[in-house]
C-alpha cells in the first residue's frame, strides 16, 4: 500500500486525487488531508478515508470540523504548523502538493526533508521557489513528479531519452476561453466568462490565469526548474483542442509528444503510480472525429499578462514572486467583482515596476516579497 498526503484536497486536483484512490482501494491509503475552510467536504473526506490527520488552514474551520469529528480517531490540525506535521509524516511516501498559491512552499520543503516524494501541483512552489526546491529534491534523494497535464507530458515525452539530445521543449497552451476575443471585447469579459473554460475543468483561479494566459508564463517558469532549461529552450503553441499535452524536440528533429482526451485524472495517476500505467476510465481520443489539430502564436498584445511573465522569468531574483502574487491578488478582485478582467496585467505591471530586485531570495525574502508585491496591488486599486 502507498501512503499519501494530499495537500488540498478539497480543491480540483484534490477531489480528482481522491477520486483515483477510490478507484486503487487496493494500492493507495490516504495518510493525511488539508483544505483552507471547506468543512463539509472535509468532513465527509475524512469520514470515507480515514486520515489520521486532517488539517484546516483556516483555525475556525479546525475548531468546527474537530467538533464534528469528535468520537473518531481523526486527529484534526490547523495552520502552518498543521500543513507542516502532515507533510512530515513518518510513514508517508507522496505528498500530493495540490494547494493553491505560496502556502505550498514551506509544507513541500518539510516533505523533502522528511524523504517524501513529490506530486507537485503547486506551481507557486517552483515559480517562487524553484532556486531552492529543485537542489533540496538532489540533495535528500526524493522524486518529483509533475501534476500539471503540461509537465507531466514533458515528463513523459523525455522517457528513456538523454536529456542533452533536447533541442527544446514545446508548451502548449488551450488559449483560454477568450483566445478569439479582440482587445476590445475583452474590457467588458465577466468573471462568468472568464470561467467557461472550453477544455478543461479547473478551480476559478487557475482557470482565470488561462484566460489571461499568466497561467502558460507561470508554466514556461516551472517547466525552466523542472527540466534544468532556459526560457529560450522553450516554444509556447496555442492548440485549442488540447490533444498534445506538450512535446520534447531532439536535436534530430523528431518530436515526442503526448497527446489524450483533456483529463486531468490522467497526470494525477501517472504522478502516483510511476513508472506504470494502471487502467483509467476516461474518454479515449477518436482521431476520425478529431479530424484536425490547429496551432498559432501566443498574442501578447491581447494578453500582455504572457509577456510580463516571460519579463519576470529573464529578470528572476524575486521578480517572479512578484509577478505571481500581484497576480494572485488581482484575480481574487476580478472574481470578486472589484475590478475588470483587462485591469488584472495592468497590476501585474505596476506591481513589478515598483519591486526591488533581490537575487535568489531564501523562503523568508520571498513571502516578504509577496506582502509587498500585494501592498502594491492594493495601493493600485485605492482598496
Amino acid at each position: 500500500m502507498k501512503k499519501i498526503v494530499v495537500l488540498g484536497s478539497t480543491g480540483s486536483i484534490g477531489t480528482q486525487t481522491l477520486d483515483i484512490v477510490k478507484d486503487h482501494k487496493d494500492e493507495l491509503c490516504v495518510l493525511a488531508l488539508s483544505a483552507n475552510s471547506n468543512v463539509d467536504l472535509m468532513e465527509a473526506q475524512a469520514r470515507e478515508f480515514s486520515p489520521k490527520i486532517v488539517v484546516m488552514n483556516d483555525t475556525a474551520a479546525a475548531d468546527e470540523l474537530s467538533h464534528r469529528l469528535a468520537g473518531t480517531s481523526v486527529k484534526v490540525l490547523s495552520g502552518m504548523d498543521g500543513l507542516m506535521e502532515a507533510a512530515s509524516l513518518e510513514e508517508a511516501d507522496i505528498v500530493v502538493t495540490a494547494m493553491v498559491g505560496m502556502i505550498g512552499i514551506r509544507p513541500t520543503i518539510a516533505a523533502i526533508k522528511a524523504g517524501h516524494d513529490i506530486a507537485l501541483a503547486n506551481k507557486e512552489t517552483l515559480v517562487c521557489a524553484g532556486h531552492i526546491i529543485m537542489p533540496l529534491i538532489a540533495q535528500y534523494g526524493v522524486k518529483l513528479y509533475p501534476v500539471d497535464s503540461e509537465h507531466s507530458a514533458i515528463f513523459q515525452s523525455l522517457n528513456g531519452e538523454d536529456r542533452s539530445d533536447v533541442e527544446k521543449i514545446i508548451l502548449t497552451a488551450s488559449g483560454g476561453p477568450f483566445r478569439t476575443k479582440t482587445k476590445e471585447e475583452l474590457e467588458g469579459m465577466r468573471v462568468e466568462d472568464a470561467l467557461k473554460h472550453p477544455n478543461w475543468s479547473m478551480g476559478a483561479k487557475i482557470t482565470v490565469d488561462s484566460a489571461t494566459l499568466v497561467n502558460k508564463g507561470l508554466e514556461v517558469m516551472e517547466a525552466c526548474h523542472l527540466f534544468g532549461v532556459g526560457i529560450d529552450d522553450i516554444e509556447v503553441v496555442v492548440h485549442p483542442q488540447s490533444i498534445i499535452h506538450s512535446a520534447v524536440q531532439y536535436r534530430d528533429g523528431a518530436v515526442i509528444a503526448q497527446m489524450g482526451c483533456p483529463d486531468m485524472k490522467l497526470p494525477i495517476q501517472y504522478a502516483l503510480f510511476y513508472p506504470h500505467r494502471p487502467y483509467l476510465a476516461t474518454k479515449r481520443i477518436d482521431f476520425f472525429e478529431l479530424g484536425s489539430m490547429t496551432f498559432e502564436r501566443p498574442d501578447t498584445d491581447r494578453f500582455p499578462g504572457f509577456a510580463l511573465a516571460m519579463k519576470a522569468a529573464r529578470m528572476g531574483g524575486i521578480m517572479p514572486t512578484v509577478f505571481n502574487a500581484a497576480n494572485e491578488r488581482a484575480v481574487a478582485l476580478f472574481l470578486a467583482g472589484r475590478i475588470g478582467f483587462t485591469d488584472i496585467p495592468k497590476m501585474i505591471a505596476f506591481a513589478m515596476e515598483n519591486a526591488r530586485q533581490v537575487e535568489s531570495p531564501d523562503v523568508d525574502g520571498i513571502l516578504d516579497a509577496q506582502k509587498k508585491a500585494i501592498d502594491e496591488v492594493n495601493r493600485y486599486t485605492g482598496k
